[in-house]
């Protein structure tokens, strides 16, 4: 196993049959530059389903590409107009780079706009359809006041005093890591105040208080963006990150759920803990291969959180982030690549079996 693979010692004998594989897709603050760059024009499959999102988008996809792949991005990472769109299609060009190995995921979670990514690999969407609506969406709230998010290494229920009409919990990624959203000048407020009593604190890589109620102006419209595309019954089990259970089909075809995802609350602990309760307790787990959750984007952050959770540390799935933790060279990206096939194959994920492309 590589340092990219960490398992608990499980106790009692292996679990049989092949290995099952869960894909974690993230969201904003994940991104940083030229992020799987390196993977471009090397991996054909990779490859083709980042060209499949930035054909789709015409001149902004040209754009993104030439930001995406440039040593000096023109444009900061923190502008939801470029990290959105990369990291959708690089979480979803990821995903279809892992079902091209031979693994068919079990489960999907994404995180914030990871949910789309994971919405488009089960065929909710597809593809270049989601990916309209991701850049449909940022255009929308570019008109939102000045904001930001703020990740606080404290419980939802340590930082309620410090919440109010503008300042909201964002995101739920741990039960000790909250993410507080807002506009900027109340959240800088609300992070003095969190700094006076203790409790740390960070920005996070945005500069729009994404999963906040502040954004509900801006995304007037957006349910008929949502509602003049193709929607589907998902194909693949999705963990939604709004409702911490598995998206109902009519939850899909509903507008209004992907119209109002961009403001509510990302429940990314509870979902994470939903899919390892459901794939490693079930009763009819008897039998089944051992579960591998695989980061399928930028950074290691929701490596990290699974990590956390107390049946992983008991050793019930292997974790494997596919990229390396922060920017790196192009090698440093096909040998993060390489080593977590190396970790899928060790796990037992088979090779050269190709999985359908929903797009």
């Amino acid at each position: 196993m590589t340092r990219h693979a960490e398992k608990a010692n499980m106790a009692g004998p292996p679990p049989d049959g092949p290995a099952r594989v869960a894909l974690l897709l993230p969201g904003q603050g994940a991104q940083y530059p030229r992020m799987a760059a390196g993977l471009y024009d090397v991996e054909p499959v990779f490859t083709a389903a980042m060209d499949e999102v930035f054909d789709a988008l015409g001149a902004t996809g040209r754009a993104l590409r030439r930001d995406w792949l440039a040593a000096d991005p023109p444009r900061p990472l923190d502008d939801a107009a470029l990290a959105q769109p990369l990291l959708f299609a690089v979480g979803h060009a990821l995903g279809r780079l892992v079902l091209d190995r031979g693994a068919e995921p079990v489960a999907l979670l994404g995180h914030s706009v990871g949910e789309m990514a994971a919405a488009a690999l089960a065929g909710v969407f597809s593809g270049a359809d989601a990916a309209r609506l991701v850049v449909d969406r940022v255009r929308r709230v570019a008109g939102a006041p000045a904001g930001g998010m703020l990740a606080v290494a404290a419980s939802v229920a340590q930082v309620e005093p410090y919440l109010g009409p503008d300042v909201t919990v964002g995101a739920v990624n741990a039960p000790r890591h909250t993410v507080l959203a807002g506009p900027r000048a109340a959240l800088d407020a609300v992070a003095e105040q969190l700094d006076a009593a203790g409790l740390t604190s960070r920005p996070v890589a945005s500069g729009t208080a994404f999963h906040s109620p502040v954004l509900g102006p801006c995304l007037e419209g957006s349910r008929d963006a949502v509602a003049a595309v193709p929607r589907r019954a998902p194909l693949r089990t999705v963990y939604s990150g709004r409702t911490a259970a598995p998206l109902r089909a009519d939850e899909a075809a509903d507008p209004g759920f992907w119209a109002a995802q961009p403001m509510a609350p990302v429940l990314f602990w509870p979902a994470l803990d939903a899919l390892l309760n459901a794939l490693l307790d079930a009763p009819d787990g008897a039998g089944a291969g051992p579960l591998v959750l695989v980061e399928a984007g930028p950074g290691r952050t929701l490596s990290s959180i699974a990590r956390r959770h107390p049946l992983v540390r008991r050793g019930g799935a292997v974790v494997v982030p596919l990229l390396p933790g922060r920017p790196g060279s192009a090698d440093a990206d096909r040998e993060a690549l390489a080593e977590a096939v190396a970790a899928l194959r060790a796990a037992g994920v088979g090779e050269g079996r190709t999985a359908p492309v929903l797009s």
